[in-house]
């Protein structure tokens, strides 16, 4: 596991969020609850974010014990990530995290990074 950020206080939260933290983390997670993900389909289900960015983020992720990365060795080759049991975990906790969301949005804008949580509204 990668080293993550100084956490003075020894907080659980602290160290739950050096992990999930950031603009993508979330979003990709909740991309990977239902199963394996080409990285090309991530990038496109999140066209605001670099595949550099993408790249690095899904590579933290994969330091960190919360996701694997599956690679195949086709023509032309195919790399699919999904969570790992340790990522599973943290789904109560993002479902949480959206249920607590929502009550400071309007339905109608909604984003469409939390289907899996919407279909179950």
């Amino acid at each position: 596991m990668r080293k993550h950020q100084e956490n003075p206080y020894n907080c659980a939260v602290v160290r739950t969020v050096s992990y999930i933290g950031g603009k993508w983390k979330p979003i990709i997670l909740i991309r990977l609850i239902n199963g394996n993900v080409r990285f090309g389909k991530l990038a496109v289900q999140m066209p605001d974010i670099s595949r550099k960015i993408l790249t690095q983020q899904l590579r933290e992720l994969q330091e960190d014990g919360l996701i694997i990365r599956h690679s195949y060795s086709e023509k032309p080759p195919r790399v699919e990530y999904t969570l790992s049991p340790f990522g599973k975990t943290l789904i109560p906790i993002l479902k949480a995290m959206y249920d607590w969301g929502t009550q400071m949005e309007d339905p109608l804008t909604r984003s469409a990074c939390w289907e899996p949580f919407i279909a179950e509204d």
